[in-house]
């Protein structure tokens, strides 16, 4: 989802000073005495301090996250849309999605704490993982770099928080929870999107708007955990935004893309698998989706060596079936590049089964 472009705990408790009052309260004999049990208006007082003290820990926590991150988190302003960005490094480089980017190579950027408008230059847009790398003509004082937290360790029920400028409001955060992992999304084309097959992505609460693509996913360790990218959309809503599930390329992902691109200047190593096959999805006889007829095989790729040709209808990849091209791309994305495994298809009406090495995209 990217901007009006879419033309695409700790919890401490101060339970001492509560302890006093309470033995207060219950008239504290002398020595040797044995202290009344504490009466229910004591429990409720407990309850009156100790909650404050929660919440009120937990807004400073989050007050910290937001004073430390926002900095590193940026609007893009492309064409005619908006969408942001992360600091990647202290050179000026900004990860932000490449649909955010489009075809464009001449950016403005606003930082969190200016409101002047920088200019950037694309240096490398990554459509396959929707990501890309913008760098800034000139690096401001006070620019700072984000802290990329491990994919590994984020677990469901964490709570995090989506910066970035939904609907143009830059600086804005709002609140959620991982609400899944490893989820492979696929993009729709439509409204700018690239079409990519994402895997691995993280699922959040969060809110996300038109805007906050490219902005940041945060735990309360001060960690970018995630690139939100879209939310998912409700067909029985006209194809509106669903509520609360948004979707976020894990900071594994954008590590080694990102990383590739300030280094090279490209994607050298993608480590995602390929077939070597263009396709579309085949339709069966009632009109249903039944499968991915091959139209072309890259020559020396991983489908010829496998010998599989134009017109075979590709139905399963290792023991996941296939039946769209979207389903097919799914299916690569959770292998790697290398990976033995098998090709179902069908061939003038008989059914065959190939061994197959994945190449790499």
């Amino acid at each position: 989802m990217d901007a009006p472009r879419t033309r695409a705990l700790r919890t401490v408790a101060a339970l001492t000073s509560v302890g006093c009052c309470a033995l207060t309260a219950s008239g504290c004999d002398g020595p040797g005495s044995r202290p009344a049990p504490p009466s229910k208006d004591d429990t409720a007082a407990r309850a009156a301090v100790a909650a404050p003290a929660a919440a009120g820990d937990l807004q400073s926590q989050y007050q910290k996250v937001i004073k430390d991150v926002l900095p590193s988190v940026v609007q893009i302003q492309a064409g005619g849309g908006l969408g942001s960005g992360v600091v990647f490094d202290g050179k000026g480089d900004v990860v932000t999605n490449a649909h955010v980017v489009g075809s464009d190579r001449s950016f403005k950027v606003t930082t969190a704490n200016s409101e002047e408008a920088l200019t950037a230059s694309l240096v490398y847009s990554y459509p396959e993982q929707d990501l890309a790398v913008v760098r800034l003509d000139r690096v401001p004082g006070g620019l700072r770099a984000a802290s990329l937290g491990k994919s590994q360790k984020v677990q469901v029920g964490q709570i995090v928080l989506a910066m970035g400028s939904p609907l143009g409001l830059s600086s804005s955060v709002t609140q959620g929870i991982v609400s899944a992992t490893g989820r492979t999304v696929s993009e729709g084309r439509a409204g700018g999107g690239t079409g990519a097959t994402i895997a691995n992505m993280v699922q959040t609460s969060a809110a996300i708007n038109p805007g906050n693509s490219g902005g940041a996913l945060v735990n309360l360790d001060g960690q970018v955990i995630g690139i939100p990218t879209l939310a998912a959309t409700d067909p029985d809503l006209g194809g509106s935004a669903a509520p609360g599930i948004g979707f976020a390329i894990p900071a594994s992902t954008v590590k080694a893309i990102a990383g590739q691109i300030v280094e090279h200047g490209r994607v050298v190593d993608s480590g995602r698998a390929a077939l070597g096959v263009t396709g579309r999805t085949f339709v069966d006889d009632n009109f249903q989706p039944a499968g991915v007829a091959v139209v072309s095989v890259k020559g020396g790729g991983a489908a010829d060596e496998a010998g599989i040709r134009p017109g075979d209808i590709i139905t399963r990849l290792g023991k996941t079936p296939v039946t769209t091209i979207t389903s097919l791309s799914e299916a690569l994305a959770a292998d790697r590049p290398g990976q033995r495994t098998t090709v179902t298809f069908t061939r003038n009406g008989d059914q065959k089964t190939a061994a197959v090495t994945l190449g790499e995209q």
